[in-house]
């Protein structure tokens, strides 16, 4: 493959980091890859030292998206919880339709309802994030670039940025998920790409259109139970109100985020969704996904610290 692959978000963000994994995955197999980056930093310096070509540039800028898509056949796009997914996904498809993309894996979000092909279903969007998602995939399918959708759930690292520092503090988990009964989907941000690398390296097109991603469909109790085993730690659940946990993080959340993270909270609280684990990252990439469990002992030592 001589054309490069384009991955959006390759700097990596505070959580998951999919992008960066995702070039990092694709260099390691001598597949060239073209890292779109916000910024020039120490980042995007490592990824220069790893093989990639760095280009700086702005999703939101038409200019910059067609910058990066020169030369290129398949693209991963991502865009960070906040403002302006709609906008990036629209200059995105529509870049990637003038340039004659084959393939672009969409990093979307969980669906959930009982049928996701149909508008009708866009009334029981959990929250406007979603429901932004899923006007980002339908403009993505009408641009005809061979559109990948990863419908995933929020991610394992997620959860550690929630609980880390009360963990650390207090022995203790404050989220307004309701009682220890509340199903809460999960997925590790390293699976998610993995698939899409496969995907993204593989010559042939993708059997599906989209993939459902869901390692783990545990109850509250048992990410808790999970949590306290995986730190050696007994550690107690105190399930707080919206206000109290909105109030609690609005100095690290940007407001967007917070609006998508309150509403999903009170989505997985009355239990509408339809949430069970599925088995494609094993079939997708032929390795069984990481368990919540290896995550939290993993990560033991940070979920721990009292650096958080």
């Amino acid at each position: 493959m001589s054309q490069p692959i384009l991955v959006t978000g390759a700097a990596g963000g505070p959580q998951g980091s999919t992008g960066r994994l995702i070039a990092s995955l694709l260099l390691e197999q001598g597949i060239p890859v073209r890292a779109l980056v916000h910024k020039l930093d120490a980042r995007s310096d490592e990824l220069r030292k790893q093989g990639a070509e760095v280009i700086e540039g702005d999703l939101l800028n038409p200019a910059s998206v067609q910058a990066a898509m020169q030369n290129v056949r398949r693209a991963y796009f991502t865009y960070p919880v906040a403002d302006g997914l709609l906008d990036a996904a629209a200059i995105f498809a529509a870049t990637a339709r003038d340039a004659g993309l084959e393939l672009v894996v969409n990093n979307s979000q969980f669906q959930g309802t009982p049928d996701d092909s149909a508008f009708r279903d866009l009334q029981h969007a959990p929250t406007h994030r979603n429901l932004q998602h899923r006007l980002a995939d339908r403009i993505f399918d009408w641009a005809k670039v061979g559109a990948v959708h990863l419908q995933a759930p929020p991610y394992y690292e997620n959860v550690r940025a929630l609980v880390s520092r009360s963990v650390a503090e207090q022995n203790s988990v404050f989220l307004p998920w309701g009682n220890d009964k509340t199903v809460i989907p999960l997925v590790g941000a390293e699976d998610v790409s993995y698939v899409a690398a496969t995907l993204l390296a593989n010559p042939g097109a993708p059997s599906q259109s989209a993939y459902a991603l869901v390692s783990e469909a545990p109850t509250v109790n048992v990410v808790i139970e999970t949590l306290s085993r995986a730190i050696g730690k007994p550690i107690r659940y105190v399930a707080i109100t919206d206000e109290q946990w909105a109030d609690a993080v609005k100095e690290r959340l940007n407001a967007h985020a917070l609006d998508h993270l309150t509403h999903l909270w009170q989505y997985f609280r009355r239990g509408e969704g339809r949430f069970q684990a599925t088995d494609t990252i094993r079939v997708v990439t032929g390795r069984n996904p990481l368990t919540l469990e290896e995550f939290f002992r993993a990560n033991a030592k940070a979920i721990a610290s009292s650096d958080n």
